[in-house]
């Protein structure tokens, strides 16, 4: 399938989404790689995973970038090398990349309620107004864990807990976008957070 959504939620940050339902092969014909990362490619032990590295490389030329224009850190984090900001996500069958004139991160995740068992190890503050016997509990959840996901890419940074160091303010009923801090060695750091749901999935992305 090809380009599932665009977003552009400020004139300096775009937002594009890939619905991954092509073939391994079909998806290797519409990609230039690298040597090394076709060898990573070809390492993946899933298939799933293949296709999601293949789909980036996908939303990738849809920026106007190719796999050769795309490096990362030592801390993991990607990087263009004509210095836009990007950051990229995929889980299942979806895929997403932002790239930005700003700091920025993305996630996206499926909803499954096993996240409400592992709430504790991720959420703090947010316990205070989330009720975990309202209908809508685990797409708060996974809401909150994409918002988390989005501030420890954007900061890259060893040693950030979601748990200890990432605050999600609340979100209205009907609202997608909200305001999340990343509180960290005495400094407060504030960020704006904006959020999706489709097919049973969630994507946020927060800008600096």
């Amino acid at each position: 399938m090809p380009l599932y959504k665009t977003i552009t939620p400020n004139s300096q940050t775009v937002v594009k989404i890939w619905k991954i339902s092509e073939s391994f092969d079909d998806l290797m014909q519409l990609v230039k790689l690298k040597p090394e990362s076709l060898q990573r490619v070809l390492d993946m032990k899933s298939e799933l995973h293949q296709r999601g590295f293949l789909s980036v490389r996908c939303l990738l030329a849809k920026f106007g970038y190719e796999d050769a224009d795309l490096f990362y850190d030592g801390n993991g984090k990607p990087h263009l090398k004509d210095g836009k900001q990007i950051s990229i996500t995929h889980s299942f069958h979806f895929s997403g990349v932002i790239v930005s004139d700003n700091i920025i991160g993305i996630d996206i995740e499926k909803q499954r309620k096993k996240i409400s068992v592992i709430a504790h190890k991720f959420i703090d503050y947010e316990f205070s107004y989330l009720n975990e016997h309202a209908a809508d509990y685990v797409n708060k959840l996974t809401v909150i864990w994409c918002i988390k996901e989005s501030l420890f890419k954007l900061f890259a940074t060893p040693g950030l807990s979601f748990k200890k160091h990432c605050l999600v303010i609340p979100v209205s009923d009907n609202d997608y976008e909200t305001i999340a801090w990343i509180d960290y060695e005495d400094k407060k750091y504030c960020y704006q957070v904006q959020f999706l749901e489709f097919e049973g999935f969630t994507c946020a992305y927060a800008i600096k």
